[in-house]
């Protein structure tokens, strides 16, 4: 089985309405204003090994409190578990990790509360992330005509992993920037607080822009449209693409990018833009929502079908 299927079988155990029908990344208790996410992080799955500790305990905190944030909420607590063995978390390994836990604590103004440690022969980090919030932002809430929009950039995560890979050459300055763009995600955070003002629909792009597209919408009649030209990437990713060091399509899709991806209607557009600006943050308006089911690829104005929605998804077979 994979993760969506098995999902779908937990939906027939949890009927605490909390759960929101384990619909969304997070759980959202309204009588007690309560939101919470829980997530893991393997090595060799979400990193490939521990030789950054202080980068991957990075990864792994931001890649958490995205789910707050792309929400609208602000992260207040985290609990941390670590677990791995005698050669991982060593004395030097360990300040690392404190030193990092604290920048990030400062940056995203949330308290480290508790935790667990075990022991492992692979390292591991479990994290659940704790906010408190009136109200939320959900998935599955879109309307036909809605606008899509994306924070920040895609496709910098992803050839980061690439180099780490060692599938990529380049030099070490532009190196340095996409593997710190792999380890160290830019959250839209400041940004996210407006998102509540306007915001139909949200989620964090974690699996891949367009399979996290496809779970924003959910199993209603309704499909998208992206353009394709308008995806949003960096000076540097660009750079790659005209070297034709890189395939755009090949990175642009695979995920681990956390940037906020939600729709809103047409008539805030200007209000939108007007938030980005007061908090410097890039926002792309990339296609929209459109009646029926099946989603398409707009390239040169031709509509493509998606059939390879090429994201990751966890598989158990």
């Amino acid at each position: 089985m994979n993760e969506i299927e098995i999902i779908n079988k937990l939906k027939t155990i949890v009927k605490n309405p909390s759960s929101l029908n384990l619909n969304d990344d997070v759980f959202f208790d309204k009588k007690n204003t309560t939101v919470a996410s829980i997530d893991t992080y393997n090595e060799n799955i979400h990193y490939l090994d521990f030789n950054y500790p202080d980068l991957v305990i990075k990864k792994a905190i931001r890649s958490s409190i995205s789910d707050l944030i792309s929400k609208g909420i602000n992260p207040q607590y985290v609990l941390i578990a670590f677990s791995g063995s005698k050669k991982h978390f060593i004395k030097k390994n360990i300040e690392k990790i404190i030193k990092s836990i604290q920048q990030e604590e400062k940056k995203f103004n949330f308290s480290l509360v508790g935790g667990d440690t075990t022991i492992s022969k692979k390292s591991s980090f479990t994290i659940c992330t704790i906010g408190y919030a009136k109200k939320i932002i959900k998935r599955d809430n879109c309307s036909i005509n809605d606008d899509i929009y994306i924070t920040g950039n895609i496709g910098d995560s992803s050839v980061g992993l690439s180099i780490l890979k060692n599938k990529i050459k380049i030099s070490k300055k532009l190196k340095k920037y996409f593997i710190d763009k792999f380890y160290k995600p830019n959250l839209a955070f400041g940004f996210h607080r407006q998102l509540l003002k306007f915001a139909s629909s949200s989620m964090d792009i974690s699996d891949g822009l367009l399979v996290d597209l496809k779970k924003l919408i959910g199993n209603k009649n309704k499909g998208f449209i992206v353009i394709y030209n308008l995806l949003p990437t960096s000076n540097n990713f660009n750079k790659l693409v005209k070297k034709k060091i890189i395939l755009p399509q090949n990175y642009l899709y695979n995920g681990d990018d956390y940037q906020i991806l939600f729709t809103a209607k047409r008539k805030f557009r200007k209000r939108i833009f007007k938030h980005a600006r007061k908090w410097n943050q890039k926002i792309t308006i990339i296609g929209n929502i459109k009646n029926g089911k099946g989603d398409c690829l707009k390239y040169n104005n031709k509509l493509n079908k998606i059939v390879n929605y090429q994201g990751y998804i966890h598989n158990f077979r």
